[in-house]
């Protein structure tokens, strides 16, 4: 029974047939393909980079037996110089003569080697001699605080090979060198000593490493016994903190390579170190550029797999689409029933399997539902005609009520030509209003419904009332649900304007936008606070005693006609007055949306 029901839960999270078809396919061809893959890639990744290793390593003891050799070249003009008697007797006997000897051999070395930047010795009591006679110390040089004089000083058996500098001795230049250093004893005072060096132009060493390239993105460089860079061909990134390279690491790795970093960053670090020098030579180069000469196999790996996958994958495609065709049209058919589209929800029964029984079933039910669904739009529809109709009568009763008793009052004061314009005006309007049954009317004629309703009160309340009226032209012909505009003026005479002490203007003013028609309706009254404005369309707000129709009634009749988008908004500042904007859409702009509804098998209700 649990069997079964793991069972049902895994059919269960298909989305299709079809799709457990390619599924079941996919694990079974994708797992072989992904072993074979596997292995391949794994040992085509193993050989290439047991090769680089090999070839990169070559190349580092190749650069490391060159810097040997250079250096032992240069040990050896050191030693031949070094031990020439000129020297001592220069150097500790002060003999000139000897001193003119001993600078014409530093000419003749300078001459025949192109990488001697400077040689020159140092007397225990501060002469010097760099070069030639010409060439000057620089004063402001303290030879104590030189790191290659320190590493001199502690160096075993007097010889230093010191790391990449700037030589500063030498007045007016400040080459990049390596120097080769030695302590020079007194044959005569084992007490005395003096200093010999050569500095080494620093391009020579740049030139045996840059000339054994290690790959297109690959580098070549060199660390002395501390870890300190000697060379590196990117050496002023480095300084400048943009290139970070792992010394701490290249100097305790005990093996002659080592792999660091992750993914694309990864750096496989070939070492090889100098028993003569104490130096360290490493050759760098990203794995990526190593495996990447191996992205054709690869490539034909790739191929291959998905050339396979592709086979069972069309093949697979056939057989479900037989057989899983006809359930996929239904699931389509029943997709546009919950869009509302009935009208392409029938569907041919094409067999007289379980599958056509279950399609025949389906028709069925879908005549059913749409002949509901047109019964309910059917009654909604009269359902909002019986509302219009009642919000309506209650607005006419009350209007009624308040034009008559203004002309009661009026003729209680014997203003007979009043109470005739004024009982016209009525009948005019009154004839307006209710001598037809349709809903809408243009917004002209509303407008004209409105005027007439404002002459009546300018004539009641006199020089308490002043009305302005503008209509865009473009705008007129535009149709709106009637007796909208005249509650809402009301509202502003009764409860903005009828307080006020001084005279009350009131603005009714509409024009049209590309989409809606925009009416605003304007007063200089007594306005509204906040609390008021945030509770004006609330049903209870609805005085019947006063106006009739609260703002309620004709924002539930607008967003009935034309939606929940359209309708009253009100803005007021207390003392100072209120605007109620009135927002219906242009009838191109309503057809547009009825064909939208209609389209998609929704009517508007």
């Amino acid at each position: 029974m649990r069997h079964g029901k793991r069972r049902r839960s895994l059919l269960g999270q298909m989305t299709s047939i079809r799709q457990a078809f390619f599924l079941a396919l996919m694990m079974l061809v994708m797992a072989g393909i992904v072993i074979v893959v596997c292995i391949s890639l794994r040992y085509t990744n193993s050989m290439v980079y047991e090769n680089s290793v090999a070839y990169t390593k070559q190349i580092v003891s190749q650069v490391n037996d060159d810097i040997d050799s250079y250096i032992q070249y240069m040990e050896n003009i050191s030693t031949m110089v070094s031990s020439d008697p000129d020297l001592q007797s220069y150097m500790f006997g002060r003999d000139q003569e000897a001193g003119k000897r001993l600078e014409e051999q530093f000419a003749i070395a300078l001459q025949s080697h192109t990488d001697v930047r400077n040689i020159g010795i140092i007397a225990p009591d501060g002469r010097y001699l760099i070069n030639d006679a010409q060439t000057k110390r620089n004063l402001y040089t303290v030879l104590s605080e030189q790191p290659w004089y320190q590493e001199l000083l502690e160096a075993p058996g007097g010889t230093a090979l010191s790391s990449s500098h700037v030589q500063n001795l030498v007045e007016g230049k400040y080459p990049w060198v390596i120097t080769l250093s030695r302590v020079i004893y007194s044959r005569e005072k084992s007490s005395e000593q003096g200093l010999f060096f050569i500095d080494l132009n620093y391009e020579s060493i740049s030139r045996l490493c840059d000339n054994n390239s290690v790959g297109r993105q690959g580098e070549v460089f060199i660390l002395d016994k501390k870890g300190n860079i000697v060379y590196h061909p990117r050496q002023q990134m480095l300084y400048g903190g943009l290139l970070t390279e792992y010394t701490e690491e290249i100097m305790a790795c005990r093996t002659d390579s080592m792999r660091i970093g992750k993914g694309r960053n990864e750096k496989l670090y070939t070492i090889s170190r100098s028993s003569k020098t104490g130096w360290t030579v490493v050759g760098s180069v990203y794995t990526a550029e190593l495996l990447s000469g191996d992205m054709q196999t690869k490539l034909l790996y790739l191929l291959t797999a998905f050339a396979l996958c592709a086979a069972a994958l069309l093949i697979a495609n056939v057989l479900a689409r037989s057989i899983t065709g006809p359930i996929q049209r239904l699931r389509d058919s029943m997709a546009r029933i919950q869009e509302g589209k009935f009208d392409r929800a029938h569907l041919e029964v094409e067999t007289r399997n379980e599958i056509g029984v279950l399609t025949e079933a389906f028709n069925a039910m879908t005549d059913r539902i749409r002949e509901l669904m047109e019964q309910i739009i059917h009654e909604q529809k009269e359902k909002r005609k019986s509302e219009m109709k009642a919000l309506q009568s209650q607005i006419n009763p009350h209007f009624l009520y308040n034009t008559l008793d203004s002309i009661i009052w009026m003729a209680e004061s014997g203003k007979t030509d009043e109470v005739v314009l004024m009982t016209a005006s009525l009948a005019r309007l009154l004839r307006q209003t209710i001598g037809t049954e349709e809903e809408e009317t243009t917004i002209a004629r509303e407008f004209e419904y409105v005027k007439s309703y404002l002459t009546i009160q300018k004539m009641r309340y006199k020089d308490k009332l002043d009305f302005f009226m503008e209509l865009d032209p473009s705008a007129g012909q535009e149709m709106i649900v009637k007796l909208i505009l005249q509650p809402i003026v009301e509202n502003a005479i009764y409860h903005g304007l009828k307080y006020k002490e001084t005279m009350g203007m009131l603005s009714v003013v509409g024009y049209g936008t590309l989409d809606n028609i925009i009416i605003e309706i304007r007063d200089n009254g007594v306005g509204m606070d906040r609390e008021t404005l945030e509770h004006i369309f609330e049903k209870h707000k609805v005085n019947y005693q006063s106006n009739g129709v609260g703002v309620y009634n004709v924002q539930k009749r607008l967003q009935l006609y034309y939606g929940q988008g359209y309708g009253l908004s009100y803005a007021s500042t207390p003392g100072e007055g209120t605007v109620v904007t009135v927002k219906i859409p242009r009838m191109h702009r309503r057809q547009k949306q009825l064909s939208e509804a209609i389209g998609g098998g929704n009517e508007k209700i």
